[in-house]
């Protein structure tokens, strides 16, 4: 993974393929980013990652979205479409047989992990959904549908961390990366594919368990990092925070139209907004400018329900965001911006550079592509969303593009 940090840290483990924080992520930005400017030489970078993609998918063994196979499929299906390459879609094709091949069937139904999360086999499913419409193949789906009625089977709600070392063994996780939300997310999903209400009931279970444990002040929510050690830990981002919560709220309002939940995304935004955020700092929105609990997390969520909503605060709101990050952007030796930043809240001192999409440059660089085509309704076009990102794929609601 290319790292501009002058001293070769990373904020992560090398992933060189993978959507979190190598190849797969940065391929979507240049396709993103030549869409915006027009210039040819970033469909070229594009090109040259997904064709390194695709020679090497195959030394993988991480089936999962942000970290595995999945998330480069995702990748290889979108430079497929854009650049107009059969060989991508065929390899991204080959991606979905193997996941669904090494899927274990057994008497509950097919799993791939012991993890029904985001970052488990609930982003694998999710990507199988994508890959069933990208490339029209039903069997696609089939799996994941399999496989969601075994999740929806499972004791909700919670999901134990375990094997993380910086939190308790019985802690419960309410988040969207690696906890609740995020499943009841991917229930809401299979239950707008499918119309089975095993996953719409599942999917409440799950969200009514969030209610129970957020902190509501008047118009505002928050939710705890895990419970029931840190109920007063509140992170804003989007893996463990409000804008991935808010994700989980806005599916189940967009396929089952209660104005309740889409009142607690707008809580939750709310919630954001009076934290001071982005100009004070909070134990859960320290020294982070990524996609995945920073900056550009907030700015995803505010420009998508800019997109949902029309309310113009939110599209304000972002820009305020943008602001910020914009500004704490730093490029002391003439080879583009990088943004350091303490990915680890526990380590304050680890501070990096990355270039990935969820912990860095690509990702800003897309949360900002994003937020610039939400202010262009008279050349309104579409941004690369991944597939647990509920809000609209052309970031401008229908009222300003009627206007």
């Amino acid at each position: 993974m290319a790292n501009p940090d002058p001293r070769g840290g990373s904020a992560v483990t090398p992933e060189p393929w993978s959507l979190y924080s190598g190849a797969a992520g940065i391929v979507l930005f240049f396709l993103e980013l030549a869409a915006a400017t027009g210039h040819e030489a970033y469909l070229e970078d594009a090109r040259a990652g997904a064709r390194r993609l695709a020679d090497t998918w195959r030394e993988q063994d991480d089936l999962s979205l942000y970290h595995g196979l999945t998330g480069t499929m995702i990748a290889l299906m979108e430079a497929g479409w854009v650049l107009g390459e059969d060989r991508f879609e065929a390899e991204a094709r080959a991606i979905a047989d193997l996941i669904v091949r090494r899927g274990r069937a057994s008497a509950e139904g097919v799993s791939w992990s012991r993890d029904p999360a985001q970052r488990g086999e609930g982003g694998i499913m999710l990507g199988l959904l994508r890959a069933a419409t990208h490339l029209g193949v039903p069997a696609y789906e089939e799996a994941a549908v399999e496989a969601g009625l075994r999740i929806a089977r499972l004791p909700v709600p919670g999901h134990r961390f375990g094997d993380c070392a910086d939190l308790p063994v019985d802690a419960v996780t309410p988040g969207f990366l690696a906890g609740t939300a995020g499943t009841a997310f991917l229930l809401a999903r299979l239950y707008g594919v499918t119309g089975d209400e095993r996953f719409m009931f599942a999917a409440r279970s799950g969200a009514d368990f969030v209610r129970q444990i957020s902190v509501v002040t008047g118009a505002c929510a928050v939710v705890p990092h895990h419970v029931p050690q840190a109920r007063g830990l509140h992170y804003l981002g989007f893996c463990s925070g409000s804008a991935g919560v808010a994700r989980m709220f806005y599916e189940l309002y967009r396929v089952g139209g209660d104005a309740g939940d889409l009142d607690w995304v707008q809580r939750l935004a709310h919630g954001i907004v009076k934290s001071g955020v982005p100009h004070r700092r909070t134990e859960g929105y320290w020294n982070v400018a990524c996609q995945c609990c920073g900056t550009a997390g907030l700015i995803e969520l505010f420009v998508g329900l800019w997109a949902a909503t029309g309310q113009v605060s939110h599209l304000e709101y972002a820009r305020t965001l943008a602001s910020d990050l914009i500004g704490r952007a730093s490029d002391h030796d003439g080879r583009g911006y990088r943004w350091y930043q303490a990915y680890r809240r526990l380590r304050p001192g680890e501070v990096t550079a990355d270039t990935g999409y969820m912990v860095g440059a690509a990702g800003i660089g897309a949360a900002l592509l994003h937020l610039d085509a939400a202010g262009q309704a008279e050349q309104a076009r579409r941004v690369i969303l991944l597939p647990d990102n509920p809000f609209p794929a052309i970031p401008v609601p229908p009222s300003a593009l009627r206007g």
